[in-house]
């Protein structure tokens, strides 16, 4: 049976992480953003995102936060979370599924610790910004 459950692969969707500035804080924060680099409209987007590692040898864990998107169109990009400073240290993941052409997509991507840096940054597409790409 369950060589019969087809489970289609995410492909040109992405979670991705670049600076914005940040009236609050009064300095550049980093942000994840959900990129919808397809043709397709994504719909019922639920985005499930927590932080988790060791900082000073001491297992930490965030909340859990969960945001839903009714639409995200073709070739857009949508604003999931600030990534406040405290959390880059630790690895932040990303549960994404979404329908699209009435078919159930899964994928969870993740920032590994520290990866989130200046150095680590790459054209992203969509939004022409330069930033880190979640794995």
């Amino acid at each position: 049976m369950k060589k019969d459950i087809i489970i289609p692969k995410v492909a040109n969707v992405h979670i991705v992480a670049f600076q914005e500035w940040n009236d609050d804080f009064m300095e550049n924060s980093w942000y994840a953003y959900l990129i919808n680099d397809t043709d397709d409209l994504l719909e019922m987007a639920m985005v499930v995102s927590r932080a988790y590692g060791l900082i000073n040898g001491e297992e930490r864990r965030t909340g859990t936060f969960r945001h839903a998107f009714a639409k995200v169109e073709p070739r857009t990009a949508v604003k999931v979370e600030l990534l406040e400073n405290n959390v880059l240290q630790l690895n932040n993941e990303f549960m994404l599924s979404y329908f699209a052409n009435g078919q159930l997509f899964d994928k969870t991507f993740v920032f590994r610790t520290n990866s989130i840096n200046e150095k680590a940054t790459a054209d992203l597409p969509i939004i022409n910004k330069r930033g880190v790409f979640a794995n």
